[in-house]
């Protein structure tokens, strides 16, 4: 281990900024050590990247802070909260994320495995190291690495320097998430939004809970309303949305899909005072959208269009230009290949001929001349057969009473259960014929390792481009249309997530893609934070459909089926 790194960077003053590399190593500093793992080439590179570790004694977290798992993963998403915080408007760069408390590469709580110390605290940053034109400031990164950052250290991930109510309140609530999440299951649910949520957001950037006077906090209709014991928050009561066909209907403006947004992100644990801490979905809850344009590589989507007048294969379907329709009927697909078990879909941003075949359009066109089934007729067999519920949100086809076997009605943001009117509606006949009754079996595709391709002259490439893209290889994943991505560190993951796939043997051409996201499941349950943080950048680790999407989304992809 080195020391003196004061007097290092004062010998580097005006030096070549590229001298900077050869700090890389570990350097004992007053209270924690210091890990340079990638130096600065230059003032205009990418941030040097280092790693504070702070001894499980000095750090002096509870044991009742991070006694298993979940509640590690809150207390570092508390302390990279904090820690991004201290380091607001300085060189120095935590990734916190947003609302959502992820397992991240930014902060790890130490579990007593593999020799680390149980207990000790990790916290991996990005540092801008300052220069003059290209000659190293010495001075300057001295009070940043010297002052600043202990400074830092000791504000931000020490017990004795924080709220101690603050901090059990927040690992207790996202605990109290986890196991809420856990309870669907066995209760026969696919989500819960709690008495009292906030749904709405500040805005369509802006993910903090909306407030005011016009806020309604969320209530749940009689019929609907559960209570479910939580290890901290004890018993609490809200809407279980169960299993099966759930339509969530009213006109607009009145909150429909701002609740399907909430269940959306409910696959998540959320902050405090977000609005939507006990607002959970299953984990294997996926929204589906229609997305003119995107690829689709070898997807049987014959359940949803027959044939077409080019005469392509529906049943083992590619193109690279897909229509609105088609690529959510692949989408679907692709997602209960994947693992999917709910689905959640607003008409808002679904295709519209996907979706439902009216009496009248049906007598106008003939079946022998309408290649696509609409949805409205498979919703059920998903459930029957496939056991995938589906949510939907539908203000403009009263033939989804049909199928519903729940329907929920918002009315000035409050929900209602209408279902038994649903149901005296969808007795009086509307002429519309079902046109299917059964959803297939999915077939299961192989991917060809070598179609996923990091590789750029050699080295790695993946690189998020914000939350809409991923650079991977020679390859740019447009990922617009995959709602489910809370931030920039999230795309990342999915990034570095696919190239484990590859790096791991996973993806070997044998393996379904179902089969390998098995085992990457069982790698990142065992070691997530370890596996992906070998990359050296801010990361989320992420969900298998996520994942799933991007791949799909990879234009190189190739399958075999």
């Amino acid at each position: 281990m080195r020391t003196g790194l004061a007097e290092e960077l004062r010998r580097l003053d005006g030096a070549s900024y590229g001298r900077y590399k050869s700090l890389t190593g570990t350097w004992r500093m007053p209270g924690f050590t210091l890990e340079v793992v990638r130096g600065q080439a230059d003032p205009f590179a990418p941030p040097a990247r280092v790693a504070v570790h702070v001894p499980a004694e000095r750090a002096g977290f509870p044991g009742e802070l991070r006694n298993c798992p979940v509640r590690r993963r809150a207390l570092a998403g508390y302390l990279a909260r904090q820690a991004a915080d201290a380091a607001a408007r300085t060189p120095l760069h935590v990734d916190c994320g947003r609302q959502e408390v992820l397992d991240r590469a930014s902060c790890r709580i130490g579990d007593g495995r593999d020799g680390e110390e149980r207990g000790a605290v990790t916290v991996r940053m990005g540092v801008e190291l300052p220069g003059r034109g290209r000659r190293i400031d010495g001075r300057a990164a001295e009070d940043v690495l010297c002052r600043l950052l202990p400074r830092l250290v000791e504000r931000a991930l020490h017990y004795a320097s924080l709220d101690a109510v603050e901090v059990r309140r927040f690992v207790d609530a996202v605990e109290d998430a986890d196991a809420l999440r856990r309870a669907l299951d066995p209760l026969g649910l696919v989500a819960f939004v709690a008495d009292g949520a906030v749904l709405p957001r500040r805005s369509g950037v802006d993910e903090r809970p909306l407030t005011g006077p016009g806020v309604v906090p969320f209530a749940s209709p009689d019929a609907f309303r559960v209570a479910v014991d939580l290890p901290n928050a004890g018993r609490v009561t809200g809407m279980g949305v169960p299993e099966g066909v759930t339509l969530i209907v009213g006109g607009g403006f009145h909150g429909k899909s701002t609740l399907l947004r909430a269940l959306e992100a409910g696959v998540w644990d959320h902050v405090p005072d977000d609005g939507r801490e006990l607002t959970v979905s299953r984990t294997d809850t996926v929204k589906i959208r229609a997305e003119d344009g995107r690829r689709i590589e070898r997807v049987d989507v014959h359940a949803f269009v027959s044939h077409l007048p080019s005469g392509a294969d529906t049943a083992d379907f590619s193109t690279d230009n897909a229509s609105g329709s088609t690529s959510q009927a692949a989408s679907l697909v692709e997602a209960v290949e994947a693992g999917a078990r709910t689905l959640l879909i607003d008409e808002d941003t679904a295709a519209t001929n996907l979706m439902i075949r009216d009496a009248r359009m049906q007598a106008l066109v003939a079946k022998d001349r309408e290649p696509l089934t609409p949805f409205v007729d498979l919703a059920r067999s998903l459930h029957r057969d496939h056991d995938v519920s589906t949510v939907l949100v539908m203000g403009g086809s009263g033939d989804y009473m049909d199928v519903a076997d729940h329907v929920l009605m918002m009315d000035a943001y409050l929900p209602s259960d209408v279902t038994a009117r649903a149901r005296e509606l969808a007795r009086v006949p509307t002429g519309r014929k079902a046109e299917a009754d059964a959803f297939p079996a999915v077939t299961h595709r192989r991917p060809a390792p070598a179609s996923v391709d990091s590789l750029v002259r050699g080295r790695s490439r993946v690189r998020a481009r914000g939350t809409d893209a991923l650079a991977f290889g020679e390859e740019q994943v447009d990922v617009r249309a995959v709602e489910q991505i809370p931030d920039r560190g999230y795309v990342t993951g999915i990034g570095f997530a696919m190239e484990l796939l590859v790096r791991r043997g996973h993806l070997d051409g044998k393996r379904t893609l179902a089969e390998a996201l098995d085992l990457l499941d069982r790698e990142l349950a065992g070691g997530a934070v370890e596996l992906l943080a070998v990359y050296d950048d801010d990361c989320a680790v992420p969900r298998r459909h996520e994942i799933a999407a991007a791949l799909n989304r990879l234009r190189s992809l190739r399958v075999n089926r």
